[in-house]
């Protein structure tokens, strides 16, 4: 049974209580090793450009729509059964977290879902959203299953960022991005997979419009107050990503951190929303999240076996190598990472890793159990 932190505990102290993990053996591997850290710059802004994103984008494609925060050191925590059993850096430090917002994002799909807001996963966007950006040709027949799995092929632009900016955009470590930007012939929507920030953002309009409450209330009032998160975790959006909805001018957020905004969040914050989900969205005996919507969040999509619902999954044990084919999780560039093996009742969040030693970090881990 996990355990499950309140919210005005320091739990960060560690619980080696039943955790079969060699704590010597990682505080050696990992807190002494500066073979993990990040070759990102510390400050963005100061940069002028985000390593593999905007640094690869012409001008005006390339241009930050929101603030960049300078970022923390290598940090991380590992909970087994709920507990804390190691962490080391700046856990509490509130810092950019790019993509993971795309699985936050999946979390609030769910919750409509479940409160009748959209009718299914399956149902067309369309008919929810009618503001304009699913009337056309292409865009019509663009379900919720669609913009979750990214294999929507939306056609337009949002917030100034046409979709063009990522189509042939390609991700991991031998990634070919030559030809990112370039024009390509849109697909039939649910046809073709594609990891495209801009129709990501897409489905945040899409929930602000459907929830008709700025995102950021949602997820504090139904996660994050719920679990006990820190009250300092903010979600920006753009400036020009504002709508009027009901009299009240709301502002859009994005799934990420591409041109700026997006979650700013601790490690023991996504710690808890990462509990949260292990275990099938109960807190406490408490219900947060739909169970089934848990368990679909890392069924494999048809076009991407190693991808479920703005979640990675481990499918044939290609995205973690050496890593339970069981265990998911969350990717924001950086490298973040929100990592869960349920066989061993593990989970990981690392923060600032570089890209190349993720699943040697998480390989460290499992292999300090006894």
């Amino acid at each position: 049974m996990s355990y499950f932190p309140k919210a005005s505990s320091d739990w960060k102290s560690f619980s080696t209580l039943n955790s079969k993990i060699d704590i010597l053996s990682l505080k050696r591997d990992i807190e002494l090793a500066d073979t993990y850290e990040s070759k990102w710059p510390y400050d963005l802004t100061a940069a002028g450009s985000v390593p593999g994103l905007t640094d690869i984008e012409k001008p005006p494609h390339n241009q930050a729509l929101g603030p960049y925060t300078p970022r923390g050191r290598n940090n991380g925590c590992i909970l087994k059964g709920g507990r804390v059993v190691f962490h080391w850096g700046e856990v509490d430090r509130m810092d950019m977290t790019f993509s993971i917002a795309k699985s936050y994002l999946a979390l609030l799909t769910g919750i409509a879902i479940e409160d009748g807001l959209i009718s299914d996963i399956d149902a067309l966007v369309g008919n929810t959203v009618k503001s304009g950006e699913f009337d056309s040709v292409q865009n019509k027949s663009i379900t919720w299953r669609h913009l979750l799995e990214q294999t929507s092929e939306w056609e337009g632009t949002l917030w100034g960022k046409p979709d063009l900016i990522d189509r042939n955009r390609q991700l991991g470590p031998n990634a070919d991005n030559s030809r990112k930007g370039l024009h390509r012939k849109l697909q039939t929507p649910g046809s073709f997979y594609e990891y495209n920030d801009v129709r990501v953002n897409l489905l945040a309009l899409s929930l602000l419009y459907t929830f008709r409450r700025p995102l950021p209330e949602v997820l504090k009032e139904r996660v994050m107050d719920p679990i006990g998160a820190s009250e300092r975790w903010i979600w920006e959006g753009y400036y020009n990503s504002f709508v009027e909805i009901d009299g009240r001018t709301m502002q859009s957020v994005p799934g990420g951190t591409h041109w700026g905004g997006g979650i700013q969040i601790s490690t023991m914050d996504h710690a808890r929303v990462a509990l949260l989900v292990h275990n099938r969205g109960v807190w406490n005996d408490k219900r947060i999240l739909p169970e089934k919507w848990c368990v679909n969040l890392r069924s494999p999509s048809k076009l991407n076996p190693n991808y479920g619902l703005l979640w990675w999954i481990n499918t044939s044990q290609v995205q973690w190598p050496g890593c339970s084919e069981a265990s998911y999780g969350a990717i924001g560039a950086g490298t973040n990472i929100i990592w869960i093996d349920p066989d061993d009742d593990l989970i990981v969040v690392a923060r600032w890793i570089n890209d190349k030693k993720v699943a040697q970090l998480l390989n460290t881990i499992v292999q300090a159990q006894k």
